[in-house]
């Protein structure tokens, strides 16, 4: 019935008709006869499948790719194998129409993920794929699946986020060395079909056919070629320049969330460690009926950070577990700043304006949100850095970000921003959830810094001098003792008058002062009791007979706060994550809960607010833009190496590249500078590069015969002479060429040589060709001396 429908029916339509017997005049395809390449093929393509599967992470309520593209595409890959003789003109309609059918639902799906099309473009890939599999009788075709292979492998790698793509890159390349090795001898016809009957025949093909896969397929020779592929990869990756991403102003965010926003203001912080609100008991054992609650002894949430809440309480105890909350990819390393408190209570901070935060609203058509709020007339220089973001676990509803986002794109309809440009979002960060944020990042210059002054506007000084009265003066006077022994330390006469050489001099004092250790769990404070003063006086809850001081590494931030603002210096508490563990493999700084810390943001008129971080063992100013970045990526790789070597190995290596390095910049940076030195530079520069030039020269040409005689040296002596007078031959310009034989070569120049030189070229070639195909023993001496005459002859003509 089948034959009948598409031999008879067919062929009398009108249209359809038509193409059915063009296909069927049409000569059959020449088949693919390797079995061999074929299932390398496929093992590329699956192994590319794979690399989309791992690399998007899919979600538990989604059928892997893997799991039903694979195994259709095998069976496809099989049933090609089997009719590859066939012209299959029905399986050809069918897939067509089959075709059309996935471009009409990529279609609909592309216009729900305009944001971030690659994962859908992917897919489409791999649907393609596996109906293109059931249609594979050329090498060619092969050729287009290995192809998409290597498409959806790099597909994979622009989203990638974890090493788990390594180990697929490795198993990709394991597979596509043989398959290009396979595809090459193809090309040659180096295969051919066994077609025929006698025994005889086949058994000597099939023997011919095993020793050329060993001599190609050598599993030694394999994996030397994969080792040195990988080696030079390697290199190549970590010297390669780490330029500035996204300059194509498309950024990955996620699908838009849709959610009720009709009650959304901005005012709540919604962190899941905070849902169980209760108030300790005030017995000082920490003892609470809830979870990280806003005032008394408590708990901290051993998952979710204390400082992301409009009110935090810092006489909690306790340690969080480390686990990977986002990832980040950056043009430059910084704070990953979250939210930033103005009013101080005594047991921790809060959010005195949290009343006033501002809700944007962004175009249906984009993603983009307008922040930038505070710039105003700054007059520091600043960076455009462009991050994006991807939560791994479950965060508060606050969107970290460099300090100054300008730019926000987010999958929400609306977010919002307070007063001190803290962004929040309407829901909970989920997991998965990707965004992206510009900011303005300011340059840090101390010396500008340090002549900012003290003009302080009114609504600054009216929110960010705020302590509480009861412990201003002994505050102020530790404070002011502090700056004043710093003369005796320095033995300095001159005092310290800038408010910036102030904070940085008193983040330094709590840094080091043995005195104030970080502790791993400071008494509990007393009720009605201030943490600064605990701090810096002793708890009164320490055990007797022992004064405790010092604190939490937040602590530490808070009295740098207090005291900067007991001397009438602004000051706010800022938390955040510091950057995180750069993967100089993915290019992502992976950030978990336990980066989460909080520091202190000092005001200077006319330049904003900066950081200063008083936490021992940290950087005194956290990582941000510099102004001379040519080896950040290879810096940064070089730290993750370093991080693995012991300290001893680390410091030898730094001394002795380090000094290296800096020889090789000044001796750079004297030659240049004798161009600006006038004509006389000019003139000494010009003459010292053109000698340079020449000795370059010399090395080059010493280099070339050192080369040229080790090669010669581990060559057969007849072949070192053939190989010479080849050479002569070729500095009068007559080269032999490859497809020419020893003999070809020699009647081709004769008539170009004197009839000596000609009869020596020609006997050098006869007993060459003796002693390379026929095993006869030579006269070497005598070989050597017609070489000499040649060399001779030559040469006396060249003079």
């Amino acid at each position: 019935m089948s034959n009948y429908f598409s031999g008879w029916k067919v062929r009398n339509l009108p249209i359809l008709g038509l193409l059915w017997k063009q296909v069927q005049a049409a000569p059959k395809p020449i088949a693919e006869d390797s079995i061999l390449l074929r299932v390398m093929v496929q093992a590329l393509v699956i192994v590319g499948i794979i690399a989309i599967d791992v690399a998007a992470g899919v979600a538990t309520d989604e059928l892997p790719l893997t799991v039903w593209a694979g195994p259709l595409s095998i069976i496809g890959a099989i049933w090609s194998w089997y009719n590859r003789y066939k012209r299959n003109v029905l399986a050809k309609f069918c897939l067509a129409i089959g075709m059309l059918l996935i471009f009409a639902a990529f279609l609909s799906r592309l216009f729900g993920e305009l944001n971030d099309t690659r994962l859908v473009l992917a897919e489409l890939l791999i649907q393609l794929q596996v109906l293109h599999s059931f249609d594979l009788p050329r090498r060619k075709d092969l050729g287009y699946s290995m192809v998409i292979g290597l498409i959806l492998l790099g597909v994979a790698g622009t989203i990638s986020q974890t090493l788990t793509y390594g180990p697929v890159l490795i198993v990709f390349t394991i597979f596509a060395i043989p398959c290009l090795v396979l595809d090459y001898r193809s090309r040659l016809g180096l295969y051919s079909r066994l077609s025929s009957n006698k025994l005889e025949l086949r058994r000597q093909k099939q023997q011919k056919k095993i020793s050329l896969l060993n001599a190609t397929l050598s599993p030694k020779r394999l994996t030397i070629l994969l080792l040195v592929i990988l080696g030079l990869g390697m290199t190549i990756f970590a010297f390669l320049p780490r330029l500035p991403g996204y300059q194509i102003r498309t950024f990955p965010v996620s699908s838009t969330i849709n959610f009720d926003l009709e009650n959304f203001d901005g005012r709540t912080i919604t962190n899941p460690g905070y849902i169980s609100q209760g108030r300790g008991n005030r017995d000082g054992s920490g003892n609470s009926n809830g979870t990280n609650q806003e005032s008394g002894p408590g708990s901290l949430n051993d998952t979710y950070y204390y400082g992301f809440n409009t009110k935090i309480n810092q006489n909690l105890r306790g340690q969080l577990v480390p686990q990977v909350v986002m990832r980040v990819r950056s043009q430059a390393e910084g704070f990953w700043r979250v939210l930033a408190f103005d009013k101080y209570t005594g047991e921790g901070w809060e959010i005195s304006r949290n009343d006033k935060t501002i809700t944007l609203d962004r175009s249906s058509f984009s993603y983009q949100f307008s922040v930038g709020l505070q710039r105003k007339n700054y007059k520091n220089e600043t960076k455009e850095v462009i991050q994006n973001y991807t939560v791994v676990s479950p965060l508060p509803n606050l969107i970290p970000a460099l300090y100054q986002a300008k730019e926000v794109y987010f999958p929400t309809k609306k977010v919002a921003i307070d007063l001190d440009g803290n962004l929040r979002s309407p829901l909970e960060l989920r997991e998965g959830l990707t965004y992206t944020v510009i900011s303005n990042v300011p340059y840090r210059n101390r010396s500008i810094l340090s002549q900012a002054g003290t003009n302080y506007p009114e609504s600054i000084s009216e929110y960010y001098l705020q302590i509480p009265s009861e412990i201003l003066e002994k505050v102020r006077q530790k404070t002011e003792d502090i700056l004043a022994n710093k003369n005796k330390v320095a033995q300095e006469i001159k005092p310290i008058i800038s408010p910036y050489e102030k904070a940085l001099y008193l983040a330094q004092y709590l840094k080091q002062n043995p005195n104030y250790k970080l502790q791993k769990a400071p008494p509990f404070l007393a009720e009605d009791e201030d943490l600064v003063s605990a701090f810096l006086f002793g708890y009164q809850n320490s055990r007797e007979g022992e004064k405790i001081t010092g604190g939490y590494g937040d602590h530490f931030s808070t009295v740098l706060t207090i005291m900067l603002r007991s001397i009438g210096i602004p000051a706010r508490l800022v938390a955040g994550y510091a950057p995180g563990e750069f993967n100089p493999f993915t290019g992502l700084y992976v950030v978990k809960n336990t980066d989460a810390y909080m520091m202190t943001e000092v005001y200077f008129p006319g330049y904003g607010w900066f950081a200063f971080n008083p936490i021992p063992g940290m950087p005194l100013i956290p990582p941000s833009i510099e102004k001379n970045q040519s080896f950040t990526g290879l810096m940064v790789f070089w730290k993750w190496v370093a991080g693995w070597l012991p300290s001893p190995v680390t410091g030898f290596l730094e001394r002795f590249i380090g000094g290296i390095f800096l020889w090789i910049l000044g001796v750079i940076a004297w030659f240049f500078a004798l161009f600006s030195q006038g004509w006389q530079g000019i003139f000494t520069g010009l003459i010292l590069f053109t000698a340079l030039g020449f000795l370059g020269w010399l090395l080059y040409i010493f280099w070339q015969k050192w080369h040229y005689g080790r090669w010669l040296g581990r060559l057969y002596p007849m072949e070192s002479i053939y190989q010479q007078m080849l050479n002569l031959m070729a500095s009068k310009g007559l080269v032999k060429h490859g497809f020419q034989t020893p003999f070809e070569y020699t009647k081709a120049i004769k008539g170009y040589n004197s009839r000596n030189e000609a009869e020596i070229i020609e006997e050098i070639s006869q007993a060459y060709v003796e002693w390379r195909y026929g095993g006869k023993e030579v006269n070497l001496n005598r070989l050597k001396g017609l070489l000499r005459n040649l060399k001779s002859s030559i040469r006396r003509k060249l003079n």
